[in-house]
């Protein structure tokens, strides 16, 4: 019995020793395939990276020129709108010109007026009547009551 204790034991430590030397085996296998393995992921996970920012450039470059596309659309726009403006000026000023007298210049003044009023943008405007471009003053010597 005591030789079949030995054979035990002895079996035991060949096991711990086997277990042992697999285990070593393992980690030295693991090591051998992360210092392979973890360069080439680290490469390949920038080259992702760098895909992806690629992209998302691209789609940015995208998008800028579709503002700029937009942009200049509306600038074309507000540029006939201003010829149209200026149009429409044009043949009123010949009109008011040609046919219309100083009288209605001054009811378009006063339209304007009224118009900067309901909006609240009346400027302070001081009047000076004239004739031609000298101005008319009252310099008669009225005498003042109540004094």
């Amino acid at each position: 019995m005591k030789n079949n204790k030995k054979s035990a034991q002895f079996m035991k430590g060949k096991l711990s020793i086997s277990a042992i030397a697999g285990i070593v085996s393992v980690a030295v296998i693991v090591i051998v395939v992360m210092m392979f393995g973890l360069p080439v992921y680290n490469v390949w996970q920038q080259e992702m990276a760098g895909k992806a920012e690629m992209t998302k450039a691209e789609q940015n470059r995208k998008i800028l020129i579709e503002e700029a596309k937009a942009r200049l659309e509306a600038e074309k726009l507000n540029a006939q709108a201003e010829i149209e403006r200026a149009r429409g000026m044009a043949e009123a000023m010949k009109i008011e010109n040609g046919t219309l007298n100083s009288v209605y210049n001054q009811y378009l003044f006063i339209r304007t007026l009224e118009k900067l009023a309901d909006k609240g943008n009346l400027p302070q405007i001081i009047y000076m009547p004239s004739e031609g471009l000298v101005p008319v003053m009252d310099v008669s010597k009225k005498k003042i009551t109540g004094e």
